[in-house]
């Protein structure tokens, strides 16, 4: 499963934003169940980010946000996230010839 957040930073904000973003995935990062995370900004909109984490299954990344360093370090910036569906089972997955 991937979670996907996307966020509306201003320029003068993104500093703060990646630091409270890197704190939110390391928190994430120690919860089992955790396989990746990142944070990225949109190349067309610099004021648009993102952070996205991979999990095992929906009840791995349920049970990590119930964690108290996830509520400190994670779930104030989730409450900043743009409300929509974030949320996504993998169906599919494509690698390269060879790997």
């Amino acid at each position: 499963m991937i979670v996907i957040t996307r966020y509306s930073v201003s320029a003068d904000d993104s500093d703060d934003f990646v630091a409270r973003a890197t704190g939110a995935l390391d928190a994430l990062g120690r919860r089992p169940g955790y396989r990746s995370g990142s944070i990225a900004r949109a190349a067309d909109d610099p004021d648009t980010w993102t952070v996205v984490t991979e999990w095992d299954g929906p009840g791995a990344y349920r049970r990590a946000l119930s964690d108290y360093d996830v509520k400190v370090a994670a779930v104030p910036l989730l409450s900043l996230a743009r409300d929509e569906p974030s949320a996504f089972e993998v169906i599919a997955r494509h690698r390269p010839e060879g790997e």
